[in-house]
């Protein structure tokens, strides 16, 4: 077992995606430190052996003084906390809400309490930042016996959203982070959200991360209609459609080969399917902002993130093309060079590339309640 990290005592932050696991060995401190990061290509239990690995050969258990997990779903659940035996429960039963996330979470969780049983584990909600958004923007209109059971809208991407926030207040100060902003966390998973006064009030993704606007394997939402239609003459089960929309939608199936936004831009010169895509994730983003604009009754801030928002300028320029009419203008260099500020000084609306940490959202928080001292 090596120690490179000596007797420093040391946080990791555990974030299982999908089909990647990315982890973070901090400082176990108020304001940690980053020491080593890490993506595995595999998700789950499948992910587990190798992370173990990996905290062995950076930090093994004797340095080790507490993990915290980004949790998709936390339900009614909003501030982080310790993972005891009763809230390992509620997070199982939150499992039919988000099907295709939890169950890996909750397998990582498992296998680190059982690589490390005395050290402390804490759950940070992804979905705890929407928790203020008005019950207009919450309440979905089907009948209130439903509402009642935990189905309305909740959002997702709420520790990226949290950290751009931060950030935002950091760099340009606390009277833009608490004007009319609207955030656009932009990767394989897509979504924004509206704050206002510093509170989220709405957001595309809402009861499960499906839905929203369109994303590289997930549809976005739908017409109902259409789900019952495929449901009918498919006779695709709850799990079929859920691997359907989930995994088999979106960009994938407009392109008909990739939900790869770098591998879509380079072949839509080419492919009109790919060009389609592409066109159809602008036109999809573009909308969503008009939405949340009326929603804030205007817009004062732009923010991109994540891997798309972060590193594709031509799809920035696309989105923001669309609100030109509105006096936003972006600068063409600094859009390319992924500049901090891309808008104007002229812009009526400022536009920014924020890269996201959500990783370090975790660290933060599972610090502050871990309990170690």
């Amino acid at each position: 077992m090596a120690h490179s990290n000596g007797a420093k005592r040391l946080l990791l932050a555990v974030n299982v995606g999908s089909s990647s696991v990315k982890c973070a060995l901090f400082s176990f401190a108020a304001n940690p430190e980053l020491l080593a990061r890490r993506s595995i290509a595999a998700a789950g239990a499948d992910a587990a052996g190798e992370l173990i690995a990996w905290i062995e050969q950076h930090a093994g258990t004797s340095a080790l003084a507490a993990i915290g997990h980004r949790i998709v779903h936390g339900g009614w659940l909003h501030e982080p906390q310790l993972i005891n035996r009763t809230l390992r429960g509620d997070l199982q039963q939150l499992v039919l809400f988000a099907p295709n996330h939890l169950p890996q979470e909750l397998s990582m969780v498992d296998a680190l309490a059982q690589y490390a049983p005395d050290i402390p584990q804490v759950a940070c909600f992804d979905t705890a930042f929407h928790c203020g958004m008005p019950e207009v923007a919450r309440r979905l209109p089907i009948p209130a016996t439903y509402h009642a059971r935990g189905i309305q809208r909740y959002g997702f991407h709420g520790l990226s959203y949290a950290f751009l926030m931060d950030e935002l207040a950091r760099i340009a100060g606390n009277d833009t982070a608490r004007g009319r902003v609207i955030l656009a966390h932009l990767g394989n998973g897509s979504s924004l959200a509206a704050v206002r006064d510093g509170i989220g009030i709405d957001t595309t993704m809402a009861f499960t991360p499906i839905g929203g606007v369109v994303m590289s394997t997930r549809s976005g939402d739908l017409d109902p209609g259409v789900v019952t239609h495929l449901a009918r003459t498919e006779q695709l089960s709850a799990d079929g459609l859920e691997d359907l929309l989930s995994k088999r939608s979106g960009l994938v199936a407009l392109s008909g080969t990739t939900g790869d936004m770098e591998q879509l831009l380079a072949r839509e010169d080419r492919e009109p399917a790919a060009h389609l895509a592409v066109e159809s994730y602008v036109y999809s983003i573009a909308k969503a902002i008009g939405a949340l604009m009326a929603a804030l009754q205007g817009l004062d801030t732009l923010v991109f993130s994540g891997g798309i928002g972060e590193h594709a300028s031509v799809i920035r320029a696309r989105i923001c093309r669309a609100f030109t009419f509105l006096g936003l203008a972006i600068d063409p260099d600094a859009n390319e060079r992924h500049a901090p500020v891309i808008s104007t000084p002229a812009s009526t609306v400022g536009v920014r590339v924020i890269p996201t940490n959500e990783e370090l959202m975790i660290a933060r928080a599972t610090y502050r309640v871990s309990g170690v001292s």
